[in-house]
């Protein structure tokens, strides 16, 4: 395939992942004083697994850390999700800075996601009362699948880091999405435009950061893990997943990397491709 044609396929895929309407939730509550510490909540809709309480799925959205993008882009795929019988909670979280080509703010981004996951089952319990928050899976598309592994690898983060936490998180697991989960590889391809440089505060902290944000640097996590890829993925590349895995398996873990065929970056997201249900499918699989 040429140049010329991945690019244009991966246009359409963009454009078909972004013509959707935004779904609303059925509740949205605070965790934080920020305007942007808010999660979304979706009732579930439909029927997944064998009954019982619903699992719970913790979406974190993409956009490369950048303000443009927030929660709404994906709040289809929350839809989808919760049309297949799932609990699923949206997080908002600190993208950018005063400038929209800036990639994440250090700490804001990092503090937002603790807070969230920390709120949670809290949350779930009040507004999703048919949800079983001991069942969750965390998911999240790109940015966000690096911030859904970052998420379940506080508890090996450096000692002194703020976000560490005591133990593991009580997830069932994480499904990550074309993630950005190696900070060494995504550089060096120059993933984003320099998004992985931007979100640690550029060239001067990048290396003193590195050891607190690279989740191919916090393992093993003990935590089960699958990654979704597409293989014709020109924006985060097949390469940043598997170094990840590889950085796993050297760590003695076992890491699943589901690679899909003539797919790229947003139809994992995108409700009305095919590589959506693959996605669902792999959720399932963990949570119950």
């Amino acid at each position: 395939m040429t140049d010329d044609v991945a690019a244009a396929r991966a246009a359409a895929e963009e454009k078909s992942a972004f013509s959707h309407e935004p779904v609303g939730p059925d509740a949205t509550a605070a965790y934080g004083d920020h305007p942007d510490q808010v999660i979304d909540f979706y009732a579930p809709r439909g029927e997944a697994g064998p009954g019982g309480p619903a699992p719970v799925v913790l979406v974190l959205h993409g956009g490369a850390w950048r303000a443009p993008y927030d929660r709404r882009h994906i709040s289809p795929f929350a839809d989808f999700l919760a049309r297949r019988g799932f609990a699923v909670a949206s997080a908002e979280y600190r993208c950018g800075g005063d400038e929209d080509s800036l990639a994440g703010r250090w700490p804001d981004t990092f503090d937002d996601v603790a807070a969230a996951l920390d709120a949670l089952p809290a949350l779930v319990r009040e507004l999703l009362p048919q949800a079983d928050p001991r069942r969750t899976v965390l998911t999240g598309h790109s940015a966000g699948g690096h911030l859904a592994l970052w998420g379940a690898a506080r508890h090996v983060l450096p000692a002194g880091s703020p976000w560490r936490t005591g133990g593991p998180a009580a997830l069932r697991g994480v499904v990550a999405l074309a993630p950005i989960a190696d900070f060494a590889v995504a550089d060096k391809l120059d993933v984003c435009g320099g998004a992985v440089r931007q979100l640690l505060g550029g060239d001067e902290h990048f290396a003193e950061r590195q050891p607190y944000a690279d989740p191919a640097l916090l393992l093993p996590t003990g935590i089960a893990t699958t990654l979704v890829q597409g293989r014709a993925d020109l924006d985060v590349p097949q390469m940043v997943a598997e170094s990840y895995a590889e950085a796993a398996a050297k760590a003695g873990e076992m890491v699943g990397v589901t690679l899909l065929e003539d797919v790229g970056h947003f139809p994992l997201i995108d409700p009305a491709a095919d590589a959506c249900a693959v996605v669902a499918e792999e959720i399932e699989q963990l949570a119950w």
